[in-house]
């Protein structure tokens, strides 16, 4: 993979969350999602249905959510993004997500680790 396709893979990864998170998950699957989109965390089905119904209900349950893209970071068919997430009541989390693109540039799998943000550290370091 060219060093253009990587930079396209890392702007559609960012892409379809920015859209998601905004409340406009079904138009961030329409552009990104290629139609064999298989899901890893438990909490959401495969397909992309599944995807558009989480977020329209984080949505309606968490509407001030937000999100920060820290880092992205592009190999062969993966996308990995380091970002930060703020939910209401204050509740912050650490999360990196991995997607998989096809050979359309299109993401078809997506595996993901949270982790909240702890108040404290042993040793003094960010999460970031």
């Amino acid at each position: 993979m060219n060093q253009s396709e990587l930079q396209r893979n890392k702007q559609s990864a960012i892409g379809l969350y920015s859209l998601a998170f905004a409340g406009k998950p079904r138009q961030g699957a329409e552009q990104f999602l290629g139609l064999d989109y298989k899901q890893h965390n438990p909490l959401v089905g495969d397909g992309i249905e599944a995807f558009v119904e989480y977020f329209e209900r984080m949505e309606r349950e968490y509407p001030d959510k937000s999100i920060t893209f820290l880092r992205a970071i592009a190999e062969d068919d993966l996308v990995a993004l380091h970002t930060h997430q703020v939910w209401p009541g204050g509740d912050e989390y650490v999360t990196m997500d991995f997607f998989r693109f096809d050979d359309h540039g299109r993401i078809v799998e997506h595996w993901d680790s949270i982790q909240q943000i702890p108040e404290e550290s042993v040793n003094g370091n960010t999460m970031y």
